[in-house]
């Protein structure tokens, strides 16, 4: 048979090329886009969700104002400078104390991150170090809502994420987020140590989970989840990673570096532990948790309508961690929430912070934000509305009526 010749050279046109193809967009470094660039495209697809929290806490700061100006109030002090806020500007001001007097309680059981920025910005800034510690809480408050839907998107997607992202900022006890508090700062810092574990980043999530160590107490629920996951890195990876060690070793020594000063402060190993101890806030593994929801649930014939919140945070929490188990998240998410409800449920202390301290336990939502992402929209508009009038409510409440602190 002869030889068959070759097809002739066509060429298939598929329509004009388009304008950024004609036209690339300029590169920055290694080829990427220029950081400008990166930050405008990620500030446009996380826009649904920041604008939605921002609406919720909004709203919820309106009705706390409306209701203050009844009660004859000032919003101001009931946000920048009411119970622990007064602690952390004490410690901005004039620093620790040196010894631990039996009896007295002690700036030692707050850590020192938020005061010492809240020191630092106030130094070259106008106005009280009230209102920079005010202003920076929620200028972290936003940082970490950009963290928690960075969180949902890199598991389940834009909707869920927004959906996550608007559920964090209409939990019962939200108006905490735009107080001179450390929930922001801490979640900011947790939110992304997760997202960077979760990308494999590990420097960066063992340096974030250390300044959160600096930050709360629950400091070490983020330290071990960063840990733990790196270790799990390693095994599945089978060979060593400098970056993943060297992540895995510093997740904890901002926790630990605290804990060690004070024992050195007040000249005794068990330093911090014994200044929680003054503030009646050991560990008991939840003998004391139970007993309150006993009493409350149980025994009481009118109790507190906060403390029966509280208790349906903590059964709620509860449950919904069960359902993450049963959605397999990822490991660091886990640990994370694990040790953070093992902390909070395990403390044999004070019962009405119990709400605030889980702030940062976000994950804890996702279950439900992924029910919601498979509801109908009138569903999902209907429990996202009334989610956020209840939040609005219980956090005037909290602050104006409850005689404690939130």
């Amino acid at each position: 048979m002869p030889p068959t010749a070759p097809p002739p050279t066509t060429t298939t046109v598929r329509g004009p090329v388009p304008a950024a193809r004609r036209h690339p967009a300029p590169r920055g470094t290694g080829g990427r886009p220029p950081a400008r660039d990166r930050a405008r495209t990620a500030l446009a697809h996380a826009g649904p969700a920041l604008l939605g929290y921002l609406a919720v806490r909004l709203f919820g700061t309106l009705v706390l104002a409306q209701w203050v100006h009844v009660r004859h109030h000032g919003l101001w002090p009931v946000l920048a400078k009411s119970w622990d806020s007064n602690w952390y500007l004490g410690i901005a001001d004039h620093g620790y104390e040196h010894a631990l007097h039996a009896g007295e309680l002690n700036d030692l059981a707050f850590f020192p991150l938020y005061p010492v920025l809240v020191k630092a910005a106030a130094a070259v800034t106008p106005g009280s170090r009230a209102s920079v510690a005010l202003v920076l809480a929620i200028g972290f408050s936003v940082v970490a809502a950009c963290g928690v839907f960075a969180v949902g998107d890199h598991l389940h997607g834009r909707r869920t994420a927004t959906l996550l992202t608007v559920l964090w900022a209409a939990l019962p006890v939200g108006v905490v987020q735009w107080m001179g508090y450390t929930e922001s700062l801490f979640t900011a810092l947790t939110a992304w140590a997760l997202h960077c574990a979760l990308n494999r980043r590990w420097l960066w999530a063992g340096s974030l989970a250390a300044l959160a160590g600096l930050t709360r107490p629950t400091g070490i629920a983020i330290a071990a989840a960063v840990s733990l996951a790196a270790i799990a890195a390693l095994v599945r990876a089978r060979r060593w990673e400098w970056r993943t060690v060297a992540g895995g070793l510093v997740a904890p020594l901002g926790w630990f570096a605290y804990v060690a000063w004070v024992g050195v402060r007040i000249g005794r190993w068990d330093g911090y532990f014994a200044v929680q101890k003054v503030w009646d806030n050991q560990w008991d593994g939840g003998v004391g948790t139970l007993r309150e929801m006993r009493d409350l649930l149980v025994y009481a014939n009118r109790p507190p309508l906060f403390l029966v919140l509280v208790t349906l945070v903590l059964i709620v929490a509860g449950a919904l961690y069960v359902l993450s188990l049963a959605d397999r998240q990822p490991l660091v998410l886990l640990v994370f929430t694990g040790v953070l409800l093992l902390v909070v449920l395990g403390s044999g202390g004070v019962y009405f912070p119990r709400a605030r301290f889980l702030i940062p336990g976000f994950p804890l939502l996702l279950p439900v934000a992924l029910a919601l992402t498979r509801a109908r929209r009138t569903v999902t508009a209907l429990v996202l509305g009334a989610a956020a009038l209840s939040s609005a409510w219980l956090g005037a409440y909290m602050l104006l009526v409850w005689n404690g602190p939130p």
